[in-house]
């Protein structure tokens, strides 16, 4: 019992830090192909260098930091094929997420997806894109949330942090027009899933998120050639 409490508070440490960096770099708080410093980091968070030195293995298994023995640690750089493979179980994932909630009915989810709908319409209207990207990841949200199915959420979560989706959305919002379309097109999946037609709420999901997926890397400039990339 004593050797458990002792493990406790740095196992604690370690989280806190893994999760304060983590929401860092995923917001885009921390630009990719930045280099980390365990030093600075720890004086930062006023810990030892070894939870911080854990934290970032642990990041780099998810696959937001790539440490280069004898260089540093870095916030990856995505290659443009390894966004593509991201975005393909994107697709993968919330298109089948539609179809499950389609299969639900009626849910508190998709009061929800309505009520996020209506405010997208406004901010769409405004042109104001930095809220409609965070009405997006929203929608994306409740869409898997309401599938109900924790191994598929379970996934998603990882596949999204490994996108680092909230630094890349708006590079695809900013696209001429592609706001409006990103809106219409969510408005056809709900349609769909308040139909019940959870094949067409596939379809027409997995359609978006190849359009969102195109978007951004025509709005993308040469990545993955510098330090930190894969």
């Amino acid at each position: 019992m004593a050797r458990g409490t002792r493990e406790s508070p740095p196992t604690s440490i370690q989280a806190t830090v893994i999760e304060e960096m983590r929401g860092r770099i995923i917001s885009g708080a921390v630009e990719p192909g930045t280099l980390l410093s365990e030093l600075a980091l720890a004086e930062e968070y006023g810990v030892s260098r070894t939870p911080v030195r854990e934290a970032l293995k642990q990041l780099q298994t998810e696959g937001l930091v790539e440490i280069r023995p004898r260089v540093g640690t870095f916030v990856t750089i995505p290659s443009r094929r390894e966004i593509t493979e991201l975005f393909e179980m994107k697709e993968l994932l919330e298109g089948a997420a539609a179809r499950l909630l389609a299969q639900r009915g009626r849910v508190p989810e998709v009061d929800l997806l309505e009520a996020n709908l209506r405010e997208s319409d406004e901010a769409v209207a405004r042109d104001d894109r930095e809220r409609y990207a965070e009405l997006v990841h929203d929608f994306h949200d409740l869409l898997v949330r309401g599938a109900d199915n924790h191994k598929l959420e379970a996934h998603y979560r990882t596949l999204m942090n490994q996108l680092a989706y909230p630094r890349l959305v708006m590079t695809s919002l900013n696209r001429p027009g592609r706001p409006f379309e990103s809106d219409r097109e969510h408005h056809r999946v709900l349609e769909l899933v308040l139909a019940k037609d959870g094949d067409s709420a596939e379809r027409v999901m997995r359609e978006h998120v190849r359009e969102s997926r195109r978007a951004l890397l025509a709005g993308l400039p040469v990545i993955g050639d510098g330090p930190g990339s894969r």
